[in-house]
Parts: C-alpha cells; structure tokens; sequence
C-alpha cells in the first residue's frame, strides 16, 4: 500500500445502483474464522463495507444474516459455500438497477469516494461491461467493481448452461468473458486475506491524519447516527473552550452543542449554528479573562484593557 486516500470520483455524481457484498466466504487462510465480524478501527469488516455502499439503492449482502450498522437484504446460494459465482448469482436475482456494485466483505479502506469513482468510470465507458480496481501488484479485484447488470445476468446464464451450475466455478470464469476497464488503486484494493494483513489495516487505520476521522465514522455507526458534520469546527470550539475558560469545557461544549443540535431536530447545519454560538460564547469568555488579568496587572493604564471603549 502507498497512501491512505479514497480515490476521487472523476465526474458527476453516480446514478442509481444496487450493491451485492458477497460476505459468506470459507476464510480459510484465516482458519475458517469469521473474517467479516472481524474488527478494524472498532468496526466490523462488513459495516466498513457497507458504509462504503450506503447510497446504493438496494443493498444485498450474501450471506448468513447477522446483526449489521444499516438495514440489507440477505441472500444465500444453493447449496452454501458454492463459490463467488453462485454467490454473486443469488444477490443478483435480489437487484433491479442497471449497475450492479459488486464488493466482497474484507476491503478494510474501501470508501464511498472509490464506489463513486468506479460508477463514473464506468459510465464514461459506454462500451464496457465494468469497472474494476486493480491492486498494487497490477491484478484485478473483480470483488471492487461496478458491472452494468444485464451483462452479468447474460453471462451467468450462459456459464449456467454450459456447466449445468455455477457451484465451484471460478470468478475469472466470468470476468475473462467481460470487456472491462480499470482504475488503479492499491489502497480501497486491499483485503484481509491473512492475519499479516489484518494486523496492517488495523495498524495503518491508526496512522496520524486519519484516526480522527475512523473514530467519528466508528462511533457514529456504534450510536446509530447518521450525520456529516465539519469536525474542523468542533476541534475548534474544544480548543477555544478550553483555553478561553477551563481544560474540562471542552469536552462539556461539545457535548451540548451536539444536544442543542439534537433538541433543534437540525442536521449539520444545527450543529454549526450551535459550535457557532458556543465559539463566540468562550470567545466572551477569553476576552473577560484578558481584561481581568490587565486590571490586575501593577502598570495597567486607563483605556489599555483588552474591552476597553
């Protein structure tokens, strides 16, 4: 891996499309241990996932049902452990969108910006069948990908008739047979296929720049909540809490800006307008300190004091 960034889309944002996460895996380098309930940065492997595809239409996670951050339509091949194929066939009967956004369940950096960035790319190629992310050696992840629909259907089908099933098939099976294009990206393409690579994610979703962001994306998804607010602003007002009045204001600000923006029933527009006010309050605050030390001071003068006039 290189850098720790989304990649950004190229262009508008996406059209409608459905999401298929193929989540019910043997994790056999693993030992056979529930690779997508694994942890990174107090998130499970899944719910990152999913995150990365919350404005898909449909959501359908193939797989045995488990407890998730946001509601999914679950799927399952018959018989179960048959494969990527017949995995991706049983979620693709569950869609209706023209584009389909297949992921797998271990993609720890994958973000919305990559699932719009391979939407995009897709569309701009009007003769391709799909987009998908190629790793930092140059391979395709066909498990990263935007696939117009019907090309997958047409070509599921006809491996189905030449092979009876799809049970044990291999994904290139399929994707050889597809005429697809490529965004490189070495970081949203990583998976947790061993323990080498988990203790890498979890060691790279602590690096300096980022843990703030995959804490708030980790508690957000631990309170139910889902709102996109300036953290920028709140660090601020933390900051100018505590040195314009106390050390301990600054988490107790912040914390009742987030229940005044809650009592106001507002998005992130309440919240700002609450930081805002709070910040001027300790703003208030620091001046009336200012002025207290100048009166104290042995040599302080009429009309010196940081209020006076």
């Amino acid at each position: 891996m290189t850098a720790y960034e989304p990649t950004p889309p190229p262009g508008a944002a996406p059209a409608a499309y459905d999401a298929v996460v193929l989540a019910g895996g043997a994790a056999r380098r693993l030992g056979g241990v529930d690779k997508p309930g694994l942890r990174v940065g107090g998130r499970a492997l899944l719910d990152r996932v999913l995150g990365a595809c919350a404005d898909a239409r449909a959501t359908v996670v193939v797989a045995d049902p488990r407890p998730t951050a946001r509601p999914v339509r679950w799927a399952r091949e018959d018989p179960p452990g048959g494969g990527p194929l017949a995995a991706l066939d049983a979620g693709l009967r569950h869609t209706t969108a023209d584009t389909v956004v297949v992921l797998s369940a271990d993609l720890p950096f994958l973000h919305e910006a990559t699932v719009h960035t391979l939407l995009a790319t897709l569309g701009a190629a009007p003769d391709a069948a799909g987009a998908l992310l190629t790793d930092a050696d140059g391979r395709d992840q066909p498990l990263v990908a935007a696939y117009r629909a019907a090309a997958l259907r047409s070509e599921l089908a006809a491996l189905t008739e030449e092979h009876g099933a799809l049970t044990g098939l291999p994904l290139r099976r399929l994707t050889g047979a597809l005429d697809l294009t490529r965004v490189p990206d070495p970081v949203a393409s990583f998976d947790c296929d061993t323990w080498d690579d988990l203790a890498t994610a979890r060691a790279r979703i602590r690096e300096h720049g980022h843990v703030l962001d995959e804490w708030i994306s980790a508690a957000k998804d631990e309170l139910g909540i889902d709102l996109d607010v300036d953290i920028k602003v709140l660090l601020d007002l933390a900051r100018d809490a505590a040195h314009g009045v106390a050390r301990p204001a600054a988490p107790l600000t912040t914390f009742l800006v987030g229940y005044a923006a809650g009592r106001a029933q507002g998005g992130p527009e309440a919240v700002a307008e609450a930081s805002r006010k709070a910040a001027a309050l300790a703003q208030r605050w620091a001046d009336e300190a200012a002025a207290a030390q100048a009166d104290a001071a042995p040599d302080a003068t009429p009309g010196t004091r940081p209020d006076a006039g």
